[in-house]
This record gives C-alpha cells, structure tokens and sequence, in this order.
C-alpha cells in the first residue's frame, strides 16, 4: 500500500517550475549518481546522513526527497525532517520511476559553481527588459531556487564574474548567450536539458519579443509591451525581476494548460 507521504511523479511534475513548488532534495548515494548524475529539475543534493542535523533549516516547508527507489533513504530522510517539523513526502519510485516516466533532467555538468551558500550566482547586464528577466526565471523555476542575480554596467560584467565567482550570461562571447537566431533562453532550455513542449512555447514568444520578430508568436508583442512598460516602472533591477517573475509564471501555465482556450464576448447563451 503507498504511504500517505508520497508523491507521484506526475503530481510533482505538475509542481515544478511554478511558485508552489517544494523543495526537492535529492538523497541518492554516491553509487546510483554516478550511474546517472542527472538531477530533477531545481533539485539539490544532499547527504542522507545529514538530515538529522539540517532538518530545523527546513521546519515549515513543503519538502519532496528523492532516492533511488523512493525507498528507505527518501522515507527515513523525510522522517527526519517531520521530527524538525517540515512537510515531507517522497517521491514514489525515486529518481528511476522519474527517469522511467520520461521527465525532464538536467545534467549536473552544466550547472556552474555554487558559493559558500551553496547558491548559483549569475551576472549580467544592468537594466534588464526581456532576456534578462526570462533566464532568472527559468534558472530560479527549474534549475537553483535559490540563484542569485547580479546587474551591473555592461562595461563591467567580465570583470566583476571573475572577481567575484560569477557566471555572465546574454552578453556577448560568453557560454550563456544567443547563438544564431536563438537568444539566452533558448540556450538555457538546450544545455540544461529542458526542451519540454510548455517551455518550447514559451522560448518562442521570449524569442520573438527579444529579437525584434514579433510573427514569431502572437504573444511576443504582449510580453515586449509588458516588459518595456515594467521598465518604466521600475528604477531597481532587482525589484523590477520580482515584478516580472508572476508574468513568466503566467505564460508558463498559459503554455503548459491553456493554450487552446479562448475567449469572447458576449459569452455564448447557454442552451
């Protein structure tokens, strides 16, 4: 019988990449990562053994733990955690009933550096209006929930990424740029191994707006109006991606749940 404290992969899929996601700690041995070092998206790894000590860090969080087979590590880490108060559930059949189901992996090697924190840290140009606020997003929804951000004078940006441990990204000569017709996001999708066909939909409508081609997608006007106008509104670089990250988080459902709804008026009459 399936423990109440479990959670399918269907139902955490539908959890990740949206604001009401857990955190997923992913408690594997060292044996079965390196079988298959990838990771689920926004996961982090983390000694089983080391639950005792961290579970107050996590008291009154929603937490997913993930093991090989959704067997004893996951339920005895998960135990750990309800002892220091978090909401733990394990993720039924681990990473391998994950991987089985066909959902998206990221390659660990793609992954820069963590700081002391054991956060990503990113750098970029200041002002951001489109690009610059689409990777934050899709880096904070599936890859490092924690990531922090650094906007600096464009002048600058090599500089302070290796004064200061950073990774730049959308500037030009660097990893994480455009490449051809395809911008920053679409990069980030490619090499972090997220290609899924919400995220496919919503790079289109980012390409468009970012790259001058609005006959990419419909919505690509919207979101290139929306974005100048949060730009306008806001001074702060970082405030202004707190104001944009619930649009992104919008198109995504809009991607993954709506897309072939409509809407007019008047409402048809019922009959």
């Amino acid at each position: 019988m399936p423990s109440p404290d479990t959670i399918t992969p269907a139902q955490l899929a539908r959890l990740i990449g949206t604001p009401e996601a857990p955190i997923l700690l992913d408690v594997r041995i060292p044996e079965d990562v390196e079988a298959d070092p990838r990771r689920l998206p926004a996961s982090q790894a983390i000694p089983h053994a080391a639950m005792a000590d961290r579970g107050p860090a996590y008291a009154g969080r929603s937490v997913v733990l993930i093991c090989q087979r959704g067997q004893k590590l996951s339920h005895g880490a998960a135990a750990w955690l309800r002892h220091a108060g978090a909401r733990a559930e394990v993720l039924e059949g681990g990473f391998l009933g994950w991987r089985e189901a066909g959902l998206p992996l990221v390659s660990p090697d793609r992954l820069p550096p963590r700081d002391a924190a054991g956060r990503t840290v990113w750098v970029t140009r200041a002002r951001p209006k489109i690009d610059r606020i689409a990777c934050p997003w899709l880096i904070r929804r599936f890859v490092d929930p924690d990531a922090v951000f650094l906007f600096v004078a464009a002048s600058e940006v090599l500089a302070v990424a290796e004064r200061f441990g950073a990774t730049p990204f959308d500037i030009e000569g660097v990893f994480w740029s455009h490449r051809g017709e395809a911008c920053s996001f679409d990069t980030m999708l490619e090499e972090f191994g997220l290609l899924t066909v919400p995220l496919a939909r919503l790079a289109r409508i980012v390409r468009g707006a970012d790259t001058a081609r609005p006959d990419l997608a419909p919505e690509a006007a919207g979101l290139l109006a929306i974005s100048l106008g949060l730009s306008r509104m806001q001074r702060d670089d970082l405030a202004q991606l707190d104001t944009a990250m619930p649009v992104y988080d919008a198109l995504y459902r809009w991607a993954r749940d709506a897309t072939a709804e409509t809407h007019n008026w008047p409402a048809p009459r019922a009959t």
